[in-house]
């Protein structure tokens, strides 16, 4: 996928710390079917790297052998799947955190989604990563077609491809049915934040933004975080002619009411949005077809340069 950096206070660059998320060369897989299901799905995508599963009594996943424990891994992984329950996701991401591994995307529900004692379980899960980027929890996962590394618990549609489209989405059932898209469309990546208690939509634009892999980038949001940092990694996609593509859901009051139940999103005002969003030149749609539509023609064409258009045709 190509050097994932950005630039620093000093002029350096300073590689990206969702790089080894985005092409991970070894993986591991914690916990029973999920992980199993991540495993099948790695090999239908061709990858090539080391795949490590953790499984406490079974003595293999997938036809991969198992090691009981993540203490017992060959070494740190660049990113990990951790399908095991709650309480348990906390304790195992604290042991890829101590090992230094890259990334782990935690499949768990129950956290902050649910509120009350959910609540706090979500920040004890960020503070047992320390500085590991920890995706989710309440995700369905990530896929780089570009390296064919699926931590994925789930049936997916993508193919290999060296270079195309990211989509990034809140909910893992969008994800999974733009995987199953039938355009002639490449996707480089599909990466799903759930309730975004450490990796945000505007991290993951500004490691996209990075990756030569990515000629577009398509987001579904429920609601964004961190407006500055949206807009400065939306200003350097713009710089980099990576064009960036926009579903907003949750508009209605229902659909707010929703969005918090689903990912914990607290979806802000509609107008103020779609304001921002003309502001940073990003293209808002308003449904999913709209979305693949537009991001094919951003694949091939790419984004227009400047505001002069003219267009001819024989019939208005």
């Amino acid at each position: 996928a190509g050097r994932l950096s950005r630039p620093t206070a000093d002029g350096q660059d300073r590689m990206h710390r969702l790089a080894r998320l985005l092409a991970p060369a070894s993986i591991a897989v914690v916990g029973g079917r999920p992980a199993e299901l991540a495993i099948q799905q790695c090999l239908a995508l061709g990858f090539e790297g080391e795949v490590w599963p953790v499984h406490p009594t079974r003595s293999e996943l997938a036809a991969h052998a198992t090691v009981p424990s993540v203490a017992d891994l060959p070494g740190p992984p660049d990113a990990a799947l951790v399908a095991v329950n709650r309480h348990e996701t906390i304790e195992v991401v604290a042991a890829l955190a101590a090992i230094g591994a890259g990334a782990a995307v935690c499949y768990a529900s129950g956290f902050a989604e649910v509120g009350g004692a959910g609540i706090g379980l979500q920040a004890d899960l960020v503070a047992a990563a320390r500085s590991m980027p920890v995706v989710g929890p309440n995700c369905y996962g990530t896929v780089a077609a570009t390296v064919g590394a699926a931590l994925w618990p789930d049936q997916q549609g993508l193919q290999r491809c060296q270079r195309g489209v990211a989509l990034v989405t809140q909910s893992g059932n969008i994800a999974l049915n733009l995987t199953m898209q039938s355009r002639r469309m490449p996707i480089s990546h599909v990466l799903t934040v759930g309730n975004q208690a450490d990796v945000s939509i505007e991290e993951c634009v500004e490691a996209l933004v990075g990756d030569p892999s990515v000629s577009a980038i398509g987001l579904h949001v429920e609601a964004l975080g961190d407006v500055p940092r949206f807009e400065s990694a939306c200003r350097r996609a713009s710089a980099a002619d990576v064009p960036v593509v926009v579903l907003k859901t949750g508009s209605s009051i229902l659909g707010a009411r929703i969005a918090v139940s689903h990912t914990s999103s607290l979806v802000g005002d509609a107008t103020a949005y779609r304001a921002l969003f003309e502001r940073l030149g990003v293209r808002q749609v308003h449904s999913i077809p709209e979305l693949l539509d537009t991001l094919v023609v951003l694949d091939r064409l790419g984004g227009i340069a400047g505001r002069r258009l003219v267009s001819m045709s024989c019939s208005g």
